[in-house]
């Protein structure tokens, strides 16, 4: 299986999450009836590939399984969706990562609390270049570093676009910059690692001092931001109904590696991506809204944007990109 030719392959985490709806939150030490509750699979990587899935590509998925309950239960979501699992694998006597996710039912907004047993992390021994080397894209959220960079390295060689979703600042991680063609990371991680507060900056430096290709952060309901050839690229998030945002990045990023290898141009692929991204936001769990390549054009089409000035009117440099096209237009 692992020399079977897939259009992506993802290297990173899975997740069992239980998620809790609240009225609203309470004050600290307070307390809350819960709403409702519910087992959802998510994690960053996972919930790419099975929006890579729903869109048509297939996928292949590198990581490791607790042999609880809540690893079977994450085991069969991907297995459903036809995710490629032959270099996944089941530890053993060991938990699965969970999260406990409270939902904010008045706006959307969740708190996520969570943790992963450590025998959970891939090695670098145990990855296979071909695993690597037969797909179209590496896609990365850098968890496991050492793996990750040397998964970037084999991409790099043969040629392979590496995309990488980051959100926390693991040790370590800075290591992968240079090996990663596509960085779109949430809105907290490059002000951190770069220690400037202006995005643009930010974004600037990524390409500068790392050699990003096409570096960029996504700004939660106010869309994406993302820089290319020496010009700013800023999309809007669209006005839903938000349920639940648990898992809009990591949708986000899997419409955006269908985007990429659709071969569309930034612009498509940004306001693509971000409407994906907020349709998962109108269903609770980080995979509850993954809608069809056509509803998304849908509201591209026809739907109202989150737009900021600030984004917007940005450096001399940026450019404001018309909507996206839907398939079949004439451009």
């Amino acid at each position: 299986m692992a020399n079977t030719k897939v259009d992506v392959v993802g290297l990173g985490l899975n997740a069992t999450d239980t998620v809790m709806t609240v009225r609203e939150f309470p004050a600290l030490g307070g307390k809350e009836r819960v709403v409702a509750a519910s087992m959802q699979a998510g994690g960053q990587v996972a919930t790419a590939l099975v929006t890579c899935r729903r869109l048509g590509l297939t996928a292949r998925y590198i990581g490791k399984l607790g042999d609880d309950q809540a690893g079977r239960f994450q085991l069969a979501s991907l297995r459903r969706e036809g995710v490629d699992l032959a270099q996944a694998r089941v530890v053993k006597g060991t938990p699965n990562q969970f999260g406990y996710i409270l939902v904010d039912q008045a706006t959307g907004e969740r708190t996520v609390f969570w943790d992963r047993d450590a025998r959970l992390a891939v090695q670098p021994e145990e990855l296979k270049a071909r695993t690597i080397e037969s797909a179209r894209l590496l896609l990365l959220d850098g968890c496991d570093v050492e793996a990750a960079l040397v998964a970037a390295r084999w991409a790099r060689r043969a040629r392979i676009p590496v995309v990488a979703d980051l959100d926390t600042v693991y040790k370590k991680v800075e290591t992968l910059f240079p090996y990663i063609d596509y960085l779109i990371a949430s809105t907290n991680f490059l002000p951190a690692v770069t220690g400037h507060a202006d995005p643009f900056k930010v974004l600037e430096n990524m390409a500068r001092e790392y050699r990003v290709r096409v570096p960029g952060m996504t700004l939660g309901r106010e869309g994406a931001l993302v820089y290319e050839a020496g010009h700013f690229y800023y999309s809007p998030g669209f006005v839903v109904e938000t349920v639940d945002t648990t898992g809009a990045g990591d949708v986000f990023h899997g419409a955006f590696i269908f985007g990429l290898l659709s071969a569309w141009d930034i612009g498509r692929t940004l306001d693509f991506s971000n409407a994906m991204a907020g349709l998962n936001c109108t269903a609770l769990g980080a995979r509850g809204g993954i809608r069809s390549q056509g509803e998304a054009e849908q509201l591209i089409a026809t739907g109202a944007r989150h737009v900021n000035p600030a984004y917007r009117n940005g450096p001399a440099t940026a450019k404001r990109r018309k909507p996206a096209v839907p398939a079949g237009s004439k451009r």
